[in-house]
């Protein structure tokens, strides 16, 4: 049974989602603050974070900052905030998706669990790309021999790529091995991505020696 937080100001769309939520089999901490959410990730082991942008007493991107600067939680954000310009900032903000209110108990436990498998499926072994070291069954990251603190999303994304590098993957080919959309609307959310990524790994994400972009297609890993 999968550990869920979820944290939204709402009493009655909390009330209905963590009620859904349930009867598909997670077990649900609801909140409606930041306070108590960050609090209750101190006290239980959570499995991932469902998070409203609107809370009473702080913005939802923050909270999710603060998550991510901390764990390695996943976290999905659930909002009805349509605009690209929301989606990228939840993104940029370290989430690990972006759901759109309404949404039916059955998608957004597909999502929870497409999240959580691409959190927590290693690929093998460790290799070494110039100073940058991953490490395929601890699942970390390092760079000069300092640890680079990544998204679940990140990693997978990092994982994925440099599997097969020199090979160029579409966005469509990354949205479904990485985040198992469909959807190539939903391809802002590996541009987002990649661009957090490169700020962690890259010494200049401008001029990208790992994740590279091959234009009019979509990324391979180097190194150069």
């Amino acid at each position: 049974m999968r550990r869920v937080l979820l944290i939204d100001g709402d009493g009655a769309t909390r009330d209905a989602v963590g009620s859904a939520l349930g009867q598909l089999g997670h077990h649900v901490h609801a909140v409606a603050t930041a306070g108590e959410g960050l609090a209750c990730m101190g006290r239980n082991n959570i499995d991932i974070v469902v998070l409203d942008l609107v809370l009473p007493d702080m913005g939802g991107l923050d909270v999710c900052r603060r998550v991510r600067a901390s764990s390695h939680t996943p976290v999905i954000i659930l909002t009805d905030r349509a605009g690209d310009a929301d989606v990228v900032a939840g993104l940029r903000a370290g989430a690990d998706d972006y759901v759109v209110r309404p949404v039916s108990p059955e998608v957004l436990d597909a999502r929870v669990h497409a999240v959580l498998r691409r959190a927590q499926t290693p690929l093998a072994d460790e290799v070494q790309f110039g100073d940058l070291v991953i490490d395929r069954t601890a699942l970390t990251v390092s760079k000069c021999g300092e640890p680079v603190r990544l998204a679940p999303s990140e990693l997978r994304l990092l994982l994925e790529l440099s599997a097969s590098p020199g090979q160029v993957f579409s966005r469509q080919q990354l949205l479904e091995m990485v985040w198992e959309h469909h959807f190539l609307g939903d391809s802002r959310m590996i541009d987002t991505c990649v661009q957090r990524l490169r700020a962690k790994i890259e010494d200049d994400p401008r001029s990208p020696r790992y994740v590279q972009t091959v234009r009019g297609f979509g990324y391979r890993f180097g190194p150069l």
